[in-house]
């Protein structure tokens, strides 16, 4: 069979050693906009084994207390260790004139597939992962396969979850749901074991290491560029929520199709310079350029009101689908 008949796609909770540092970079990022709405901030996060270190680029007015908010996004007393400074004079500079903060591509998506309007591989996957969060908030991961547009596989492995309980949550959820379930699904519930230790006392985590969760699944291409603990003057963060709206607000326009309707927009910008290179999007297979939006970085920032500290809950969850200002 071709690939479109196979689709895979995984999800992580916030408390994946991954999550957990960019829920910490994000909230760094919060607190910064909080006091002064024009930092520029540029943080990594990197934890496991008793230890988290924080190091980047940080300008702003607010008051730094980067271990109290490592810690209190953690929930435990452990060492923290930062090697912080300010922006480069020299990226600096192309920034303030309102240029990009970066080369780099974005890459946005929308279906109409789902309420999300993400695929469906990585719509499932996140709500049965939420699902199964609330009864083991804790580390754990879900991953779904649709074969035929029908759930084929549920993989799913949580820290302190026994699995009977997984299996009994998983199915529970499939007979409520209103998504096409093949007749012989397969259930792979903690396949290597029962197990209690997870987080950063198990594995160790990194700012950025899951973008393909944080944007649409495997499917879609990924520019490459992370998100968490970045400044919306980053355009791989900002252009890439920017290419989101503009797949959306399209999407809206479209009747409705037998087969659904999807929608790619490609955003690429210089370093420096304040309009993208490229602005094309690709409507149900058919190429337009991108036109009616200020894709300028200050553009996209008014627009999209990227100063406000909204980002600790986008490291959460995901970035796309989740009831943001740009869809």
């Amino acid at each position: 069979m071709s690939f479109k008949n196979y689709r895979t796609a995984e999800c992580v909770t916030p408390k994946h050693p991954d999550k957990i540092c960019d829920t910490i970079s994000d909230a760094i990022l919060d607190h910064c906009l909080k006091s002064d709405p024009y930092s520029r901030v540029a943080i990594e996060t990197a934890g496991g084994h008793g230890h988290i270190h924080i190091t980047g680029e940080i300008t702003t007015n607010a008051f730094l207390p980067l271990e109290e908010i490592a810690t209190e996004v953690y929930g435990k007393p452990i060492k923290v260790t930062t090697n912080v400074v300010q922006q480069s004079n020299e990226i600096a500079q192309g920034v303030d004139t309102g240029g990009a903060g970066d080369q780099g591509i974005m890459v946005g998506y929308a279906c109409d597939h789902n309420p999300e309007m993400i695929p469906n591989e990585l719509f499932l996957s996140r709500q049965i992962c939420k699902e199964i969060f609330k009864a083991f908030p804790f580390d754990g991961k879900t991953q779904v396969t649709l074969e035929n547009n029908k759930i084929k596989t549920v993989v799913a492995s949580f820290q302190n979850a026994p699995k009977t309980e997984l299996t009994r949550i998983i199915n529970g959820w499939l007979r409520s749901c209103s998504f096409p379930v093949d007749d012989n699904v397969t259930l792979h519930c903690n396949p290597a074991g029962d197990w209690k230790v997870g987080g950063f006392d198990a594995d160790a985590g990194l700012t950025g290491r899951k973008i393909v969760i944080d944007n649409y699944g495997p499917a879609i291409p990924v520019g490459g560029g992370a998100f968490s603990g970045k400044d919306p003057t980053k355009v791989d963060r900002s252009a890439a929520y920017m290419a989101r709206k503009i797949a959306v607000d399209h999407l809206q326009l479209l009747p409705k199709r037998k087969d659904g309707n999807e929608i790619y927009v490609y955003l690429a910008y210089a370093i420096g310079y304040d309009q993208p290179v490229q602005a094309t999007m690709i409507v149900n297979g058919k190429e337009k350029l991108v036109t009616g939006y200020d894709l300028s970085p200050n553009g996209i920032i008014e627009h999209l009101d990227l100063r406000k500290p909204k980002y600790f809950e986008t490291a959460r969850w995901g970035h796309m689908g989740t009831d943001q200002t740009w869809g």
